[in-house]
């Protein structure tokens, strides 16, 4: 189980099942906010050469080092259907001296407090959630 929550520009990804959480900012956050979004690898390739200033053998090289990475953390499963948003439906940079830089991302792992969310009991639930709401007494 994976959870995340991306804050002032880092997306914070925490892998339930290993007790690690993962960190990344700049162009890894922004993918992470695509993968989300149910883009594939060619979308999130395309979208970053519209967005950043890059070599598109760069963003390549970049997007599938991160991806492999994603999958071998169990942060991220390959689906063979597309998700249903239209990444084509964007507004591409008016002068490409706007476009950031495009720095390969990098995916930062920690394992300091892998025992302590490895013991939280979130773990311990079921399909109705934790925690349990009470039932209703009958009046």
């Amino acid at each position: 189980m994976v959870t995340h929550e991306t804050i002032d520009g880092e997306a914070v990804i925490i892998n339930l099942d290993s007790g690690n959480y993962y960190s990344l900012v700049d162009a890894g956050s922004f993918i992470w906010g695509l993968i989300e979004k149910g883009a594939s690898a060619r979308e999130v390739q395309n979208v970053i050469l519209d967005t950043y200033e890059a070599d598109a053998g760069d963003v390549d090289r970049g997007v599938q080092h991160l991806l492999a990475q994603l999958q071998q953390e169990n942060l991220i499963v390959p689906v063979d259907v597309a998700g249903d948003i239209d990444f084509t439906k964007r507004e591409p940079a008016t002068n490409i001296h706007e476009k950031p830089p495009f720095n390969s991302p990098s995916l930062n792992k920690y394992s300091d407090m892998q025992e302590l969310l490895l013991l939280d009991p979130i773990h311990d639930v079921d399909e109705a959630g934790w925690p349990k709401p009470v039932p209703d007494l009958p009046k």
